[in-house]
């Protein structure tokens, strides 16, 4: 009698501690980042009455007797599925979209390092990227993520110009204006003049090798040209490229040379002035030098990187064409800014927290870790939504979002728990019948008990 009632009570005990979860899990349904645990049973080990017996020429093989005495818990496993998305559009609010956990830290040499998929971070006084519990958030080489609002990034002198868009075939004399930075940061426009209009062969030219459509196979093909000539002049008017001084010879007057297709081909000086027919065209490498009171002389190159997107010739992509279409060319400085301060940040899908500057300017200040495990289920639950690794979890594996096996960053929105209510509350239904019957079990057994005392009187 006294096994059935000692096998009650460890069930009651292993529907007990069931329970505990499911009330934990249902106390988190609103947690952030909250992963939902479940409690599996074993049988507890069991009283042979008698042994097994093998067979014999006479009689068969005989089976064990045994009884079971009562259930025990096996496991609490962690689901580490992922929860459902929140948006919040808090730019400090993270999500893990796929594999990985946020590392956080409690010291100043972040030798202490827990793991949470809770993203509702914010910023503290000191521009530190913080949990709701004060716990500094590592970027990808383990430091505390700080995002200081005094920083201040100094004026660059622009270095490249380009040349972009259209320039009506029939137009004459068009001009655009670009803005140029010295290293103080001061602005001082000019203008690029398209004098005239082109200068158009009249005999065929032997393809240029910088021409598009030139083929090392056709070599000797002939094409038709045109060029426009280009000057450059200050807010008032005055030519600071070519030298006005050098205007009557040819080498102070310099093309932009189109093919018959429109295609820029090169900026070039003519053999004889404003003759497009004559040979040969020679390929400018000039510079355009501004001198400016108390800062560094401002220097642009004047060739065909001009007309290549990011001055870059050999990525061969071109900018700029003379067809039969509204002129919309433009200068477009590449690089160069005045100064400014950081105004505000943003964290992109890689994890990348990008600072704003007041001048426009945008820089990667740091980005953020995450650390992944072999076996998420191995890992310790600490509270406070975070997680501990332990033997069983695997090495810890750092890296950034959005690289192998980590997922990309959603900013501006949270991950919800994981606990699905219905499942909970039908584990709730079963646990309490399963403790009600196991509770039944003990009260028949002690009135068996009852019966067997009352067997003296």
């Amino acid at each position: 009698m006294m096994r059935s009632m000692f096998s009650g009570v460890s069930s009651l005990r292993a529907h007990q501690l069931r329970m505990d979860v499911i009330g934990n899990n249902i106390a988190n349904v609103n947690t952030v980042g909250f992963k939902a645990s479940s409690v599996s049973f074993s049988e507890m080990y069991s009283q042979t009455l008698k042994g097994a017996s093998s067979s014999s020429d006479s009689r068969g093989g005989t089976n064990p007797m045994q009884v079971g005495l009562g259930a025990n818990v096996a496991s609490i496993a962690v689901n580490h599925s992922k929860g459902s998305i929140q948006r919040t559009d808090v730019a400090t609010d993270l999500m893990i979209d796929g594999s990985g956990f946020f590392v956080v830290t409690n010291d100043a040499n972040a030798q202490n390092k827990y793991y949470t998929r809770a993203g509702n971070f914010q910023m503290d006084e000191q521009g530190y990227l913080v949990t709701t519990e004060g716990l500094k958030v590592l970027d990808v080489n383990m430091k505390p993520i700080q995002v200081n609002m005094s920083d201040t990034k100094n004026a660059t002198a622009t270095t490249n110009l380009t040349i972009s868009g259209n320039l009506n075939f029939t137009d004459t004399n068009y001009t655009t204006t670009a803005d140029l930075y010295d290293s103080l940061g001061d602005v001082h426009t000019i203008n690029v003049n398209f004098k005239n209009a082109p200068l158009i062969t009249t005999a065929k030219k032997t393809v240029d090798p910088n021409d598009p459509k030139y083929d090392p196979a056709a070599s000797a093909a002939v094409y038709n040209y045109s060029y426009r000539e280009i000057t450059i002049s200050n807010t008032a008017g005055t030519q600071v490229y070519p030298d006005p001084a050098a205007s009557a010879t040819t080498a102070g007057h310099i093309y932009a040379k189109f093919n018959e297709s429109g295609e820029i081909v090169d900026l070039v000086t003519l053999n004889t002035l404003a003759d497009p027919d004559s040979t040969p065209d020679v390929s400018v490498s000039g510079t355009l030098t501004m001198t400016v009171p108390g800062a560094a002389d401002i220097t642009i190159p004047l060739d065909r990187s001009m007309f290549f997107a990011n001055a870059d010739i050999a990525g061969g992509v071109r900018t700029f064409t003379q067809v039969s279409k509204e002129s919309d060319a433009k200068g477009v400085q590449l690089n160069g800014n005045s100064a400014g301060s950081i105004d505000t940040f943003n964290i992109s899908s890689k994890g990348e927290i990008i600072g704003i500057y007041t001048n426009g300017e945008r820089k990667v200040l740091q980005t953020l870790g995450l650390v992944d495990f072999d076996n998420p289920a191995g890992l310790e639950k600490i509270g406070g939504n975070l997680f501990q690794n332990t033997p069983n979890s695997g090495t810890p594996k750092y890296g950034a979002p959005a690289t192998g096996s980590f997922g990309a960053v959603t900013p501006g929105a949270l991950e919800m728990s994981n606990v699905d209510l219905a499942a909970q509350f039908t584990d709730m239904i079963t646990t309490q019948r399963g403790f009600q019957a196991n509770s039944r079990v003990i009260t028949t057994s002690d009135e068996i008990l009852q019966e067997l005392v009352n067997l003296k009187r």
